[in-house]
């Protein structure tokens, strides 16, 4: 589903500026969109108002074109999953309790649940025939944040909000859960908005990031555009350096791309797809000391080519 922003505006009771100050933006479904800023920013407010935790002051929220506040609370939350940074889970219920909360109060049959339980659990490598009946306090912070991300998918929602989720996790677990979501993002192509603050979370698991500056979006951008062309001074202080080859971690084969004209299956040299990390393939490059790879498709049919020229160029922009 997509979600889109026109002219919000959220101000509280005895403060002189609004915390956020007249935002609009156009969020595509299934993109993972990733609200960066200092403390105070705005980030979170904004993404609380999107299932009603906070009320706009002005302008509107819309979800596949229809205005949240057209929509009963309970039943815009239903559809919506939720992740915190202490990840809210209910300390007298066990795992498959924690995680069954949403398909009871839509009423889910109980075979339908159990089911939905192992799936669940399995997705986020925890293996259910171990972790169902435990409880929160018999989990490690990382396992209890996965846990937290099952629930917040029980109901199959459209879109996943996250706030600072993975903040008060160490780095090492913070990292794999941070591959875990990337995973799981890739197969299940929710839309999902995602609150932190930290700067190399954000140009990891982002599609887009949205810079926030008191209140206000500063820039709504590609890690790589943040990267290369940051808005203002702000951001250029926020991103810091990035060398060339750190920037190649955020491109893909497809960004880099020479059209061909020959769509014949690829022979001899092995291909990369458009989706292959540019990062690996360079280093195949240099390893193999070639100049060039074919792109192929699903069906390894040549697609075009990449090239270490058209790569350098691309690095330079």
């Amino acid at each position: 589903m997509g979600i889109v922003f026109r002219n919000v505006v959220k101000q509280y009771p005895n403060t002189a500026s609004p915390a956020v100050d007249n935002v609009s933006l156009d969020i595509k479904e299934g993109e993972f969109i990733v609200f960066l800023g200092p403390s105070g920013c705005g980030k979170t407010t904004l993404l609380k108002m999107v299932n009603k935790l906070y009320d706009t002051t002005s302008g509107t929220i819309e979800i596949d074109g229809t205005d949240i506040n057209q929509v009963q609370t309970e039943q815009l939350r239903r559809g919506i999953g939720y992740v915190i940074q202490q990840n809210g889970l209910f300390p007298h219920m066990t795992i498959e309790a924690n995680i069954a909360v949403v398909p009871r109060l839509l009423k889910w049959d109980e075979a339908k649940i159990d089911k939905r339980i192992d799936e669940l659990l399995e997705m986020v490598h925890l293996d259910p025939k171990v972790y169902r009946k435990r409880r929160p306090s018999q989990l490690s912070g990382g396992q209890q944040q996965r846990v937290g991300i099952a629930r917040a998918m029980a109901a199959a929602p459209k879109i996943l909000l996250m706030d600072e989720p993975f903040g008060a996790i160490d780095a090492i677990t913070r990292t794999s859960l941070q591959d875990e979501l990337h995973r799981i993002q890739r197969l299940l192509k929710k839309t999902i908005l995602f609150v932190t603050h930290d700067v190399d979370e954000a140009l990891r698991l982002a599609d887009r990031i949205i810079v926030m500056q008191a209140g206000k979006v500063v820039q709504f951008a590609t890690p790589f555009e943040i990267l290369t062309n940051p808005a203002n001074d702000f951001i250029r202080q926020l991103v810091g350096e990035r060398d060339v080859y750190r920037k190649m971690a955020f491109l893909k084969v497809e960004d880099v791309i020479s059209a061909s004209g020959n769509a014949e299956t690829a022979a001899g040299a092995e291909g990369v797809a458009l989706t292959d990390d540019l990062k690996l393939v360079f280093n195949r490059m240099v390893e193999e000391q070639v100049r060039e790879y074919p792109v192929v498709d699903g069906s390894n049919r040549r697609v075009g080519t990449v090239t270490m020229e058209r790569i350098l160029t691309k690095l330079a922009n």
